[in-house]
């Protein structure tokens, strides 16, 4: 396995302080749009070859901007996935391969936090990785040209085919609800509120130890989390019937939403696989397919061991990889997904299908046949095919 080495990240204060206050200038002016380039003094944030022209991510619930000054350690691994796409999956897996064990020493929401949510403070999160022991694995949805890239830490981006994100996230949202508008945002203070996620990350970081083990008791668990912000949760979207379905698929094909303010759109998609596909060459970026993943759950978990040093005993596969499958996942649902509260449904519902082609089953051959163009006007040829093609693999 990888050993830990001193964490990366912030210099020292002078110039971390001057390029907040360059951020908070460019926001409060009106000049640093909800996706925008980075300026130049966000390169001085970082160290150790770190790249930072960031575009900045902003939508509800979401910001990339926690990013920005957060300390990376050699070794860490970033799973950066639009929803839907297999995030939990690819969670479990890293889980497993660095625990090598079934039997995780917390809930996955723990073990691997996800950093640009708004729910919990950036500090608490920021504390929450600190205190972790064993390697990190975080959770992102954000494209990898709005994170930090750093040399020594690996990013995994999930591929799934477009249309059956929409279906699975069309279904997701019929459970819980689309994310509320005002999630993780206080009252703005006198003079406007500048972005959150460029405040000065929490003093106390030292360099973890040197070998891997479960994580030790940590303070923050024996305290209730800070207060969720106020508001109501938006209502579960109606069940949809088939033709309702149908539509809205259509029209989320259709639509040319601006993909920094509405990921979850087909140019949002796109975008975000794009992205790591032009990036694909380096060693430290793996792209994953979900549709091999179903094909060949041991050869790619076997594949993504060796990407990561990670070296698993032959005797362990078996136990593994069988605690990867949908199955054994939705039998542990409520130590993987946390449900949110209010939500009465049973965590296993957010593992309804575990398979591919939900989004071909309603079109037709001439529905599909414009999907396939307006893909075309999205992304390159070579990364559609690639996302496009069935599986080769098999188990």
């Amino acid at each position: 396995m990888i050993p830990f080495g001193a964490e990366v990240g912030v210099g020292d204060d002078r110039p971390f302080s001057a390029c907040r206050r360059r951020v908070r200038r460019e926001w409060r002016a009106g000049t640093g749009p909800p996706c925008s380039r980075g300026s130049a003094g966000w390169h001085l944030c970082y160290a150790h070859r770190v790249t930072t022209g960031l575009t900045h991510y902003r939508w509800p619930g979401e910001d990339s901007g926690r990013w920005l000054g957060f300390r990376f350690r050699p070794g860490d691994i970033v799973i950066s996935t639009r929803r839907k796409t297999g995030t939990t999956w690819m969670q479990v897996i890293c889980a497993l391969l660095i625990f090598q064990t079934p039997e995780l020493p917390d809930p996955l929401w723990r073990l691997s936090p996800w950093l640009d949510s708004q729910v919990m403070p950036h500090e608490f999160v920021y504390a929450q990785l600190a205190e972790q022991r064993h390697r990190r694995f975080i959770k992102t949805h954000t494209p990898l040209d709005g994170i930090p890239l750093d040399p020594r830490v690996t990013y995994i981006v999930t591929a799934r085919h477009p249309l059956d994100t929409f279906v699975s996230l069309r279904r997701h949202n019929e459970i819980i609800g689309p994310p509320p508008d005002d999630i993780g945002r206080p009252p703005d203070p006198p003079g406007g509120r500048p972005p959150d996620g460029f405040g000065r990350p929490p003093d106390g970081f030292g360099p973890p130890p040197d070998r891997h083990g479960p994580p030790p008791p940590s303070p923050l668990s024996g305290q209730p989390p800070p207060p969720k912000p106020p508001g109501p949760p938006k209502p579960p979207e109606p069940r949809a019937s088939r033709e309702m379905l149908h539509d809205a698929l259509l029209s989320w094909i259709a639509d040319d939403d601006d993909p920094c303010q509405h990921p979850d759109s087909l140019p949002g998609v796109m975008r975000h696989l794009s992205d790591a596909w032009a990036r694909r060459g380096e060693p430290n970026v793996l792209l994953v397919r979900y549709d091999d993943l179903l094909a060949d759950l041991q050869g790619q978990m076997r594949w993504l061991a060796g990407r990561l040093a990670i070296a698993v005993p032959e005797q362990a596969w078996p136990v593994l990889t069988q605690a990867a499958t949908f199955g054994r996942m939705r039998d542990r649902a409520d130590t993987l997904i946390p449900v949110p509260p209010g939500i009465s449904a049973d965590a296993a519902a957010f593992f309804p299908r575990g398979s591919s082609g939900a989004g071909r089953e309603v079109l037709s051959d001439e529905e599909m046949a414009g999907y396939y163009a307006r893909a075309t006007q999205l992304a390159p040829p070579d990364m559609l095919e690639w996302l496009h093609s069935a599986s080769s693999l098999t188990g």
